[in-house]
């Protein structure tokens, strides 16, 4: 079997820096029947929105599994683990809580503490109660009021428990995909549409924030987004542009305002009735500052012109994941310099996803992923080198701990480092996980030898 390592003298490898693995509650959870919809039960439900015809329902059984699933995240030697709460399961359509289901979480982080694995809990991973969508969902302002209400649950609830809180993630994923592209629940298709929803969601962010702050002190709050480097199709100055652009549209969108408070000038590329509708003092709550930035990368993107706009070019070289993305490290380095470059107050960053679908296949009860493990490998190096470009690097979570529901691919794509049969509900670790057992289980039996200082 490969074997991952890293450069002796790295701060990955000190009790500075922070190893874990992720979820997220839509993808892993089932229990359906003990929550609310979500617009992604919605969603499933629409003929042809999911590729293989499935849905979340059932999903990982996780929680059925959870007390074996954390014997398992204790067993790789990790630091902590990341995961979402389903806001459905915790706050009933008539506004009342669900005390089982806010149990749920309790019982989760009590067991992960006992444990010694921190917990990084993000509030908001695109599974928005139905109830919530019918009254017009991400495009109601309101909808920001109702999210800060039931961040106030949760962090009342479990206060310093959590080692930290992120409001959101992806919100390109909740606004773009979701609002304007059409290919995430719910699956609306209107730019103005997809603008506004991402500030109602950055909205979100910052009405939450001081309340989060006020309950848990001690922990850290912060936010996710994804960031992909962006680059020209051609060198043809149209090309360029449209980079450029997408650049602006796709990642600086969701970090500028946050940062700054202010959104990106587009020029003309947007019309009037395109922009958000931005309230007076919305910017300021928004630009509050965070403890950390979360950061998904996974892989670049390439642009063309399309008249003035711009339009994706999908990579065809391989290497290529079973999504069809370009294996291309080197980018989640040069993201980070780009955008440290861009903004001289970004804040301490965790690489809160990284991970790769492969075409794994269970023999003999064991997934021989060697393509996987490179991935880790030179993903890894690469936060190694954002650490040496003099980025404030924090942790590394890796992309996911379970084989899941991979939204609009449903079952037809594995990212875990664990296989699941969704069948018998077995879990398997794969090669990629023992061998990021072995990094991480050296690492922690070196700190314990280490004398103190």
């Amino acid at each position: 079997m490969k074997k991952i390592s890293l450069p002796q003298q790295s701060k990955m490898l000190t009790s500075d820096f922070v190893f874990g693995v992720a979820t997220s509650s839509f993808q892993i959870e089932g229990g359906a029947a003990d929550r609310e919809l979500s617009i992604w039960d919605t969603f499933c439900a629409e003929p042809g929105r999911i590729k293989d015809g499935s849905n979340g329902l059932v999903a990982c059984e996780h929680v059925q599994h959870w007390r074996a699933d954390v014997e398992l995240i204790a067993s790789l030697g990790v630091d902590a683990y990341r995961f979402s709460v389903a806001w459905g399961r915790v706050i009933n359509a008539n506004g009342q809580i669900n005390q089982a289901g806010l149990q749920f979480y309790v019982d989760l982080v009590d067991a992960l503490n006992a444990k010694g694995i921190a917990s990084h809990m993000t509030l908001y991973h695109w599974d928005l109660p139905q109830y919530l969508q019918d009254q017009g969902g991400w495009l109601n302002r309101d909808t920001a009021y109702r999210f800060a209400e039931y961040a106030e649950v949760m962090v009342r609830t479990l206060g310093n428990k959590v080692a930290s809180y992120a409001t959101l993630n992806e919100p390109f994923c909740s606004a773009y995909l979701s609002y304007e592209a059409g290919i995430h629940a719910p699956g609306m298709k209107n730019r103005s549409y997809g603008r506004q929803a991402a500030h109602n969601l950055l909205l979100a962010h910052g009405l939450a924030l001081p309340i989060l702050r006020k309950h848990a002190p001690q922990a850290e709050h912060g936010i996710v987004l994804n960031f992909s480097p962006c680059f020209a199709a051609s060198s043809a100055a149209a090309d360029v542009a449209a980079a450029n652009l997408a650049h602006a549209y796709h990642n600086l969108w969701y970090l500028q305002p946050l940062l700054t408070g202010t959104y990106p000038d587009l020029g003309d590329a947007l019309q009037a009735d395109e922009l958000p509708k931005v309230a007076a003092g919305d910017l300021e709550l928004i630009s509050q500052p965070i403890d950390f930035l979360g950061v998904n990368y996974y892989t670049r993107t390439v642009f063309r012109d399309k008249n003035g706009w711009f339009s994706d070019v999908p990579p065809s070289k391989p290497p290529l994941t079973t999504m069809g993305w370009e294996i291309y490290p080197q980018g989640l380095t040069e993201i980070l310099v780009q955008l440290k470059e861009t903004f001289a107050n970004l804040p301490p960053i965790y690489i809160s996803e990284n991970g790769a679908a492969f075409p794994d296949e269970l023999i003999d009860n064991a997934v021989h992923d060697d393509a996987r493990i490179d991935y880790y490998q030179q993903h890894l190096l690469a936060v190694n080198d954002c650490i040496d470009a003099g980025i404030d690097m924090r942790g590394y979570f890796a992309w996911s701990l379970l084989d899941n529901f991979e939204w609009a691919e449903g079952y037809t794509q594995r990212f875990g480092i664990v296989h699941v049969d969704y069948t018998t509900q077995k879990r398997t670790l794969k090669d990629s996980a023992k061998a990021l057992q072995a990094l991480w289980l050296e690492r922690a039996a070196q700190l314990q030898t280490e004398p103190a200082v």
